[in-house]
């Protein structure tokens, strides 16, 4: 059989790093033909050097000069792209048949959705491309002869518990509920009075997996959760109250399956991302992932919590959106990006996260959304608002008796 030809989108971050370690281990297997990322030209030049792709896209077109002139004075023949649009070029090449979509944000959306309407087969680890245009990408999907897979470990985790086939039709397959398990973040147990004076840097020490920035914020907050409780309606027809979040802080099971006969079918193993990374890869084959196995005799009791909404208000804000429907989804993800960027510079406390983000809700509102253009109408429009929302309770610090 001819070894699969990978585009992989967000090549420098770690779903990246690992998707190219998965690949290293079956060179007989796979083929990567282009590289893609934003700015990060020197971890970029060195995947270039190792896998030899066709085409390298940096989005920074100044990153883009650095890794051209890189490229040349090293003798490859990797050709160079810069710029949005060569996300869509790469994510579309004629002689590709997989795109691993790891862009985080709404950044992925565009060239995600592309490769959908391309006929390709997408391992979805922008969770953000089924939040803000679920139908969109499900009608691509299917109108288009593409296959998704998804690789979140929670998502993955369902796919493995699910009986083929089950995806939208859960109560003909004798579903009763999707358990999504949450490790609880690097702050589940803190005092909620404290968190007004968490660092960056201490929002970003998961305790369980290592991941970028934004991610690990998102985690820290619990949104990650809200937001892939939004894609698993959309992965597997799943309704909000048939989706519950499982806070298990020692990471091990990754998700779970309620049978209405009560049997509960639970996915396991070491968080690695490697591991649904593989089983993506090799669908419906297994193949060897890099991961350490599991050994059952040195883990301590696993434990399972309720989350604590208090504690985690942007669960709740997440299940609001899905609930409402339209741009809601859009809107909460637009806000939740400028917050924790806010946050990340310095310029929002963490707690004021989940009330940025609710501001946003509430003066956006949601309406319908039917294509992709009204899709990032919502998202610049909500942006905007998250903005301007900021401004004002900058200019506020100066006059407390003013609410933001």
């Amino acid at each position: 059989m001819p070894p699969r030809r990978l585009t992989i989108l967000g090549a420098t971050g770690s779903i990246g790093a690992s998707t190219l370690d998965v690949v290293a281990r079956h060179p007989d297997r796979f083929r990567v033909t282009a590289l893609a990322a934003h700015s990060q030209t020197e971890r970029m030049f060195e995947h270039c050097v190792r896998f030899a792709p066709r085409y390298a896209v940096m989005v920074d077109a100044a990153s883009a000069e650095l890794l051209e002139q890189q490229v040349r004075a090293k003798g490859l023949e990797t050709r160079v792209l810069s710029g949005a649009q060569a996300l869509q070029t790469v994510a579309t090449l004629p002689e590709i048949d997989t795109v691993m979509a790891a862009i985080v944000g709404a950044a992925g959306l565009e060239p995600t959705l592309a490769a959908a309407r391309a006929g390709k087969r997408v391992l979805l680890a922008n969770k953000e491309a089924l939040v803000m245009a679920g139908p969109l990408f499900l009608d691509a999907v299917r109108d288009c002869a593409a296959e998704l897979l998804p690789i979140d470990s929670e998502h993955n985790a369902i796919l493995q518990c699910l009986p083929a086939r089950a995806a939208g039709a859960l109560e003909r397959a004798g579903v009763r509920r999707i358990l999504l398990t949450a490790s609880g973040g690097p702050f589940r147990t803190a005092p909620v009075d404290q968190l007004a004076g968490v660092t960056p840097e201490q929002a970003c020490a998961h305790p369980n997996w290592v991941m970028g920035r934004k991610i690990s914020v998102d985690s820290a907050t619990m949104m990650n959760k809200g937001l892939e409780v939004i894609e698993a309606h959309w992965l597997f027809g799943a309704r909000a109250e048939q989706i519950e979040v499982v806070v298990h802080p020692q990471s091990v099971i990754h998700s779970m399956v309620e049978y209405v006969d009560g049997s509960v079918i639970a996915q396991l193993g070491n968080p690695d991302m490697r591991t649904p990374i593989a089983h993506a890869l090799g669908y419906p084959e297994r193949i060897e992932s890099g991961s350490a196995r599991l050994d059952f005799f040195s883990l301590r009791a696993l434990a399972f919590e309720r989350p604590n909404l208090q504690r985690f208000p942007c669960l709740a804000l997440a299940y609001r959106a899905l609930r409402a429907g339209g741009s809601a989804p859009v809107v909460l993800n637009a806000a939740n990006e400028i917050a924790v960027e806010s946050f990340l510079r310095g310029a929002l406390p963490f707690d004021r996260i989940p009330a940025l983000i609710e501001d946003v809700l509430e003066r956006v509102g949601s309406h319908p959304v039917e294509c992709l253009e009204e899709v990032l109408q919502a998202d610049c429009v909500a942006r905007e608002v998250a903005r301007m929302r900021l401004a004002a309770a900058a200019r506020a610090e100066q006059h407390p008796e003013k609410l933001v």
